[in-house]
């Protein structure tokens, strides 16, 4: 296997030169004829997934994870529709972004070049082999995939059909390649191909990650999980608040933007947390409080220590009462994974110093933590969402697949 993961590293490294200098509108047309290509085999895409559902049942894979598995319709059709917005969204490479002369006449800027080949490793959601398939084409990408055995016929018939596509406007299909095995060590050799892949981004549980941070031998792009944070201020709408909580927690629990802990101003706690409960029973939502949480929802479940920090994916939410705003971006500080926190208020000043203060990769105000998503910011589809700042911090689109180098202008200028 090892001599296979270095061919395909080879072909990727030689697939993404040619993609460098591959021109806008061809990069266009080979996204709308993958968007075409899923849609004409959509019957495919199910049955394969179809096999992919019946395994992880039988395996007894949690309701959240069997979740992220399935390619419904509406899935397929964000797919196609994200292929379609990107091929539409302008090409970075080439711009220059920024021009500036020196006292002696050189002209000096920076211009947007691809980063070459993207190592992505990933759990469960097969709708990622399309996702980053999209972006990095239209980057001048080429991009080496490896998802988990629990999605292996979606991610096999898709990469298939992605490939079908590269073919079809003369394009090397290696610019899309998928490891087609289920044996972990290829995850290790893939992680020693420095000379041929130029960054890792995994995509998956907190194990993984941390898997993938420890034995890759390029840059890792990661977040480790997503503790997302509601803070409902004093002067918040209720019932704002009420339909945003719900939202950040119900609408996919088993996303990384899902609400995981909400926090309440003391002042507005016995209004506002009897009417939220009511909702959350409703939606089937398991509450875990504080103490001051319990005084007005005794039916709460304690909240231990370890609540503040956990990422549920599941119907929890853990509630904590504040003092104050203070007190509740100490807590972000304290227990949050610089994913996403938002603040329900009707005071302008404490929204902007919201803002200001808390550094996660999304900040919002009086809107759900599920828009840390690219696709809901306008990038398109995305190919994850960093929280490490280096290169690049929250929803990952396609500027954030490129890099720039410097360029210089002369007119016969030498150095003396």
């Amino acid at each position: 296997m090892r001599e296979e993961i270095l061919l395909m590293g080879r072909r990727a490294r030689e697939s993404a030169r040619q993609m460098a200098n591959v021109n806008s509108d061809v990069k266009r047309q080979v996204l709308e004829r993958m968007a075409v290509a899923l849609e004409r085999e959509s019957r495919a895409i199910a049955s394969a997934n179809e096999k992919d559902i019946q395994a992880a049942l039988e395996k007894g894979l949690s309701k959240p994870k069997v979740d992220r598995l399935r390619l419904t319709p509406k899935v397929v059709d964000e797919m196609m529709t994200g292929l379609r917005e990107v091929a539409l969204l302008p090409d970075p490479v080439g711009e220059i972004t920024r021009m500036w002369t020196r006292p002696n006449g050189l002209r000096v800027g920076r211009m947007r070049i691809p980063l070459g080949v993207i190592g992505i490793i990933y759990e469960s959601r097969p709708n990622v082999t399309v996702d980053a398939a999209a972006l990095c084409i239209k980057a001048g990408n080429a991009v080496f995939l490896r998802g988990g055995s629990e999605a292996f016929h979606s991610n096999h018939c898709l990469a298939k059909i992605l490939q079908t596509a590269l073919r079809e406007t003369e394009l090397p299909e290696t610019v899309v390649q998928l490891v087609e095995t289920t044996d972990r060590d290829a995850v290790l050799d893939m992680l020693k191909l420095e000379e041929h892949i130029d960054v890792m981004i995994p995509r998956g549980g907190e194990d993984l990650i941390r898997f993938v941070t420890e034995h890759a031998h390029m840059p890792v792009l990661k977040h480790y999980k997503g503790v997302c944070h509601l803070y409902v201020d004093a002067s918040a709408n209720l019932e704002m608040a009420e339909e945003i909580a719900l939202n950040g927690k119900v609408q996919r629990p088993s996303a990384c933007n899902a609400l995981e802990t909400l926090l309440v101003h003391q002042e507005i706690a016995p209004a506002f947390l009897p009417r939220m409960a009511e909702s959350f029973r409703k939606a089937g939502v398991e509450l875990r409080g504080c103490p001051r949480t319990r005084e007005i929802l005794p039916d709460a479940i304690p909240a231990t220590e370890d609540d503040w920090y956990a990422e549920y994916l599941d119907l929890i939410l853990a509630v904590r009462v504040v003092d104050s705003m203070d007190e509740a971006i100490r807590h972000i500080a304290a227990y949050g994974s610089d994913h996403t926190e938002a603040i329900i208020t009707e005071n302008f000043a404490r929204g902007h110093r919201f803002l200001q203060e808390v550094q996660s990769s999304l900040v919002l105000v009086n809107a759900s933590t599920r828009f840390n998503d690219g696709q809901q910011l306008g990038l398109g589809a995305e190919i994850g969402i960093s929280t490490s700042r280096l290169h690049a911090y929250g929803p990952m689109g396609i500027e954030e697949l490129t890099t720039t180098k410097f360029i210089a202008l002369g007119n016969g200028q030498v150095r003396s």
